[in-house]
């Protein structure tokens, strides 16, 4: 029986992986380089560190990822104080059926801390999270399972009483690894068949999860 619901953030309850996108071409262009969207679906759901040898084994080891990643957060700290954080359709009707039913809802993310705070308050979203769990407070990212057994332990409930949603293949390894199930909701990116196959379902959006938990 599943007793909680863990949530990746980017690409999955924020449409931010298009935003971060469109600020990487911009902050690249300036620096007079291009980025593709084929390279940048291998970035989602990475931590830091796996991040950096991506663009250095595509840039040069001259490419200094910790100078450029702030001025994207704030080319889309600026979009979303400015228009706003767009949340996934379906994802406000999913929390409040959690809610309503006692399910234990807890963030699980690759993102840090300050970011990942600042904007569940600004999307109008916290209050329906009983705890999170950042890329910044856990030793191994994606696709290692830490930061979803890790949410586990902060739902109170054990791998298997749990269900993740991802958008991500490195997200989705990183449940399977944890013998946690994963629903994918794909963002910019459809899982090749060797995640796919380790997905419990692929949906379409996350209007669909709510049936899918009154089934199981």
């Amino acid at each position: 029986m599943i007793k909680a619901v863990i949530f990746d953030m980017d690409g999955l309850m924020i449409d931010s992986e298009r935003v971060t996108y469109n600020g990487y071409k911009k902050v690249l262009g300036d620096m007079g380089l291009d980025i593709t969207e084929e390279f940048y679906t291998t970035l989602l759901g990475r931590t830091i560190e796996t991040a950096k040898q991506l663009f250095e084994n595509v840039y040069g080891k001259d490419f200094h990822l910790d100078d450029v990643i702030p001025l994207v957060h704030k080319y889309m700290a600026d979009l979303f104080d400015n228009e706003g954080v767009p949340v996934k359709k379906g994802l406000v009707d999913l929390l409040k059926y959690l809610k309503d039913n006692n399910y234990k809802t807890v963030v699980a993310t690759s993102s840090q801390r300050k970011r990942v705070d600042h904007i569940l308050n600004i999307a109008n979203i916290s209050q329906y999270f009983d705890d999170s769990i950042c890329g910044d407070e856990v030793a191994h990212g994606k696709p290692n399972p830490e930061v979803f057994l890790r949410a586990c332990e902060k739902a109170g409930v054990s791998p298997e009483e749990a269900l993740v949603l991802e958008d991500s293949e490195a997200g989705i390894q990183a449940a399977y690894s944890g013998k946690i199930k994963v629903i994918c909701i794909p963002d910019m990116k459809y899982p090749e068949e060797a995640y796919a196959s380790k997905t419990t379902k692929i949906l379409p959006s996350l209007e669909e999860v709510i049936d899918y938990l009154k089934e199981n």
